[in-house]
Protein backbone atom coordinates (compact mmCIF):
# COMPACT_ATOMS: atom_id res chain seq x y z
CA UNK A 1 0.00 0.00 0.00
CA UNK A 2 2.89 2.54 0.61
CA UNK A 3 4.37 2.07 -2.67
CA UNK A 4 1.24 2.83 -4.39
CA UNK A 5 1.65 5.96 -2.37
CA UNK A 6 4.20 6.42 -3.08
CA UNK A 7 4.01 6.30 -6.99
CA UNK A 8 0.46 8.54 -6.35
CA UNK A 9 2.29 11.08 -4.82
CA UNK A 10 5.40 11.43 -7.79
CA UNK A 11 2.98 11.43 -9.96
CA UNK A 12 1.04 14.08 -8.27
CA UNK A 13 4.69 15.90 -8.25
CA UNK A 14 5.61 15.76 -11.72
CA UNK A 15 2.48 16.59 -12.89
CA UNK A 16 2.78 19.60 -10.30
CA UNK A 17 5.96 20.73 -11.76
CA UNK A 18 4.65 20.03 -15.34
CA UNK A 19 2.19 22.75 -14.68
CA UNK A 20 4.22 25.29 -13.39
CA UNK A 21 6.39 24.84 -16.38
CA UNK A 22 3.84 25.51 -18.53
CA UNK A 23 2.57 28.11 -16.99
CA UNK A 24 5.45 29.89 -16.65
CA UNK A 25 6.79 29.31 -20.51
CA UNK A 26 3.75 30.67 -21.58
CA UNK A 27 4.27 33.52 -19.15
CA UNK A 28 6.93 34.93 -21.05
CA UNK A 29 5.19 34.92 -24.30
CA UNK A 30 2.43 36.59 -23.05
CA UNK A 31 1.20 39.95 -25.14
CA UNK A 32 -0.96 42.45 -24.04
CA UNK A 33 -4.23 41.63 -24.48
CA UNK A 34 -6.34 43.15 -27.76
CA UNK A 35 -7.52 47.07 -26.73
CA UNK A 36 -10.00 48.91 -28.45
CA UNK A 37 -8.52 52.33 -26.74
CA UNK A 38 -4.82 51.60 -28.49
CA UNK A 39 -6.74 50.25 -31.82
CA UNK A 40 -8.98 53.35 -32.48
CA UNK A 41 -6.41 55.51 -31.68
CA UNK A 42 -3.47 54.33 -33.74
CA UNK A 43 -6.33 54.78 -36.48
CA UNK A 44 -7.06 58.29 -35.57
CA UNK A 45 -3.26 59.08 -35.32
CA UNK A 46 -2.39 57.59 -38.54
CA UNK A 47 -5.63 59.59 -40.47
CA UNK A 48 -4.60 62.93 -38.68
CA UNK A 49 -0.90 61.85 -39.65
CA UNK A 50 -1.56 61.73 -42.92
CA UNK A 51 -3.67 64.41 -43.34
CA UNK A 52 -0.99 66.82 -42.04
CA UNK A 53 1.75 64.73 -43.77
CA UNK A 54 0.37 66.28 -47.19
CA UNK A 55 0.30 69.66 -45.86
CA UNK A 56 3.80 69.99 -45.67
CA UNK A 57 4.42 71.16 -49.03
CA UNK A 58 3.28 74.54 -47.38
CA UNK A 59 4.65 76.12 -44.69
CA UNK A 60 5.22 74.52 -41.17
CA UNK A 61 4.15 77.60 -38.65
CA UNK A 62 0.88 77.77 -40.65
CA UNK A 63 -0.21 74.18 -39.45
CA UNK A 64 1.79 74.48 -35.70
CA UNK A 65 -1.49 73.57 -33.71
CA UNK A 66 -2.49 71.28 -35.26
CA UNK A 67 1.37 69.46 -34.95
CA UNK A 68 1.35 70.37 -31.72
CA UNK A 69 -1.94 68.66 -31.21
CA UNK A 70 -1.33 65.50 -32.51
CA UNK A 71 2.54 65.13 -31.35
CA UNK A 72 0.62 65.59 -27.56
CA UNK A 73 -1.63 62.92 -28.71
CA UNK A 74 1.20 60.94 -29.65
CA UNK A 75 2.89 61.69 -26.41
CA UNK A 76 0.27 60.20 -24.44
CA UNK A 77 -0.05 57.28 -26.99
CA UNK A 78 3.41 56.35 -25.65
CA UNK A 79 2.44 57.07 -21.81
CA UNK A 80 -0.48 55.19 -21.86
CA UNK A 81 0.98 51.99 -23.56
CA UNK A 82 4.54 52.40 -21.52
CA UNK A 83 2.07 50.96 -18.32
CA UNK A 84 0.52 48.22 -19.90
CA UNK A 85 1.55 44.81 -18.82
CA UNK A 86 3.39 42.83 -21.64
CA UNK A 87 3.26 45.49 -24.29
CA UNK A 88 7.00 46.17 -24.85
CA UNK A 89 6.55 45.57 -28.59
CA UNK A 90 3.91 48.08 -29.14
CA UNK A 91 5.18 50.56 -26.58
CA UNK A 92 9.41 50.12 -28.25
CA UNK A 93 6.92 51.06 -31.54
CA UNK A 94 5.60 54.26 -30.30
CA UNK A 95 8.55 55.22 -28.88
CA UNK A 96 10.20 54.78 -32.56
CA UNK A 97 7.34 56.48 -34.27
CA UNK A 98 7.32 59.39 -32.11
CA UNK A 99 10.56 59.86 -32.01
CA UNK A 100 12.17 63.41 -33.71
CA UNK A 101 15.52 61.15 -34.03
CA UNK A 102 14.44 58.66 -35.81
CA UNK A 103 12.97 58.84 -39.41
CA UNK A 104 9.50 57.96 -38.95
CA UNK A 105 6.43 60.62 -37.43
CA UNK A 106 8.41 62.62 -34.86
CA UNK A 107 11.48 62.78 -37.48
CA UNK A 108 9.14 64.01 -40.30
CA UNK A 109 7.51 66.43 -37.99
CA UNK A 110 11.03 67.79 -37.06
CA UNK A 111 11.88 68.28 -40.36
CA UNK A 112 9.06 69.91 -41.47
CA UNK A 113 9.57 72.58 -38.61
CA UNK A 114 13.47 72.71 -39.53
CA UNK A 115 12.72 73.66 -43.69
CA UNK A 116 9.38 75.58 -43.19
CA UNK A 117 8.64 73.87 -46.30
CA UNK A 118 9.54 70.13 -47.58
CA UNK A 119 9.58 68.81 -51.03
CA UNK A 120 6.78 67.28 -52.45
CA UNK A 121 9.04 63.80 -53.74
CA UNK A 122 10.00 63.85 -50.03
CA UNK A 123 6.88 63.66 -48.43
CA UNK A 124 5.70 60.90 -50.68
CA UNK A 125 8.39 58.98 -49.45
CA UNK A 126 8.54 60.01 -46.53
CA UNK A 127 4.43 59.41 -45.90
CA UNK A 128 4.90 55.73 -47.65
CA UNK A 129 6.86 55.05 -44.85
CA UNK A 130 5.13 56.33 -42.08
CA UNK A 131 2.01 54.87 -42.94
CA UNK A 132 3.59 51.52 -43.65
CA UNK A 133 4.70 51.30 -39.61
CA UNK A 134 1.28 52.69 -38.73
CA UNK A 135 -0.50 50.14 -40.66
CA UNK A 136 1.43 47.55 -39.06
CA UNK A 137 0.96 48.75 -35.97
CA UNK A 138 -2.31 48.83 -36.08
CA UNK A 139 -2.52 45.37 -37.87
CA UNK A 140 -0.40 43.81 -34.65
CA UNK A 141 -2.90 46.04 -32.30
CA UNK A 142 -5.93 44.17 -33.90
CA UNK A 143 -4.95 40.76 -34.33
CA UNK A 144 -1.96 40.15 -31.53
CA UNK A 145 -0.55 37.25 -34.23
CA UNK A 146 2.98 36.41 -34.48
CA UNK A 147 3.31 37.37 -37.94
CA UNK A 148 2.44 41.28 -37.04
CA UNK A 149 4.76 40.90 -33.96
CA UNK A 150 7.25 39.92 -35.79
CA UNK A 151 7.31 42.56 -38.74
CA UNK A 152 7.04 45.20 -36.16
CA UNK A 153 10.46 44.09 -34.10
CA UNK A 154 12.18 44.61 -37.72
CA UNK A 155 11.15 47.54 -38.18
CA UNK A 156 12.19 48.28 -34.10
CA UNK A 157 15.39 46.35 -34.87
CA UNK A 158 16.47 48.19 -37.92
CA UNK A 159 15.99 51.81 -35.89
Amino acid sequence: MNFYLSVKKIKLTILAVFTLLVLFSCEALKTAPYDQYSYQKSIDIKIDSSRLMDEATTSYSSHSEEIDKLLIDMEKMVEYEKNKPNNEITYAMWKLISDENKNLLGGFFKRWEEKETLSQAFVIEAKSQVMEAMDMLIQYEGKKDKDAMSKLLQIINNQ
